[in-house]
């Protein structure tokens, strides 16, 4: 199901070669915005264009959908031993690329800068572990959800931090910029000293490092973590309120927002993303978690 990277790459080439030539607005694969033809008179082009967004339509006759992902937080978006992009995130990408008809290019995001590359029109789409907020939701509009989550606490097994409240007044704990784990910190413990990170792997780096005493971050991250690396132990498996991750499009992006809703509430009749579970989280999670995390047809049960 998924491209080779050569073939993304070349791909991308091409279409940029194809399009300056004809003057015709798509996706680069160096990751740059869409861009309107001058010479356009269809108002729906100008329209979402003018919004800094493109608009369904121009997505399928650029032959191009950017969708940014992560590329170094497995199991959800990374890319694996063979160049590829995989997860549970790609897994949806490769889908949404196939029923659209289009290729994908696929942009390496960070947790904060997801809302700014849909703003400036670096992506069409973000799918990149993505929490559903009220705060967000003012900057951009997300998708039916297709996965449950809430904040987790991970810890070195010898000293478990089982309560935010057993962190003392010198310790630190680990969160990435961007954030719910951020979000959800500051607000409600604003006396815990925070050590913030733009990349995963960053945070990864400085937790193993011993930096901080915690390290705070969706659940299904802390777990998998946890799982993957032995001597560390998720003392607060569950934090603040359960909440969903969903797509993200450009504010106002009315075309893509609801072809994406139809695609997911479409793919629900085929239990798509148990499958998608299936395929990219079961060797984390087990069978145990599937119907706990998976969101099918965009109805939380």
């Amino acid at each position: 199901m998924r491209n080779k990277l050569l073939k993304r790459l070349t791909s991308g080439l091409l279409i940029t070669a194809l399009t300056a030539a004809t003057f015709t607005a798509c996706g680069s694969s160096d990751n740059s915005a869409a861009t309107l033809d001058a010479g356009t008179t269809d108002s729906s082009k100008e329209t979402g264009s003018a919004a800094g967004f493109r608009t369904l339509d121009e997505i399928k006759e650029s032959g191009t959908i950017n969708i940014g992902v992560f590329s170094d937080k497995s199991p959800f978006g990374y890319v694996d031993e063979n160049g590829e992009y995989a997860g549970y995130d790609v897994y949806f990408a490769e889908r949404i690329g196939k029923d659209l008809g289009v290729e994908i290019n696929y942009v390496s995001t960070e947790a904060a800068n997801r809302i700014e590359y849909l703003q400036t029109g670096k992506v069409d789409i973000i799918l990149a572990n993505f929490t559903v907020t009220e705060e967000r939701a003012q900057e951009v509009d997300f998708a039916l959800p297709y996965m449950n989550v809430a904040l987790g606490v991970v810890s070195p097994s010898d000293a478990v931090v089982e309560s935010l409240d057993d962190i003392g007044a010198d310790d630190q704990v680990i969160v990435i910029s961007g954030t719910t784990a951020e979000t959800y910190l500051t607000k409600n413990y604003p006396d815990i000293k925070l050590q913030k990170y733009d990349a995963y792997a960053e945070a990864k780096t400085a937790f193993e490092n011993g930096n901080g005493v915690a390290w705070a971050n969706d659940n299904t991250e802390v777990i998998a973590f946890s799982i993957e690396n032995e001597g560390y132990t998720v003392g607060i498996p569950s934090l603040g309120d359960n909440d969903t991750i969903a797509p993200a499009v450009t504010k106002g992006n009315e075309t893509l927002l609801t072809w994406l809703n139809d695609e997911i509430t479409s793919l629900g009749d085929e239990q798509f993303f148990h499958a998608d579970y299936e395929a990219t989280l079961l060797d984390t999670y087990g069978a145990d978690y599937e119907d706990t995390l998976v969101v099918e047809g965009g109805k939380v049960q």
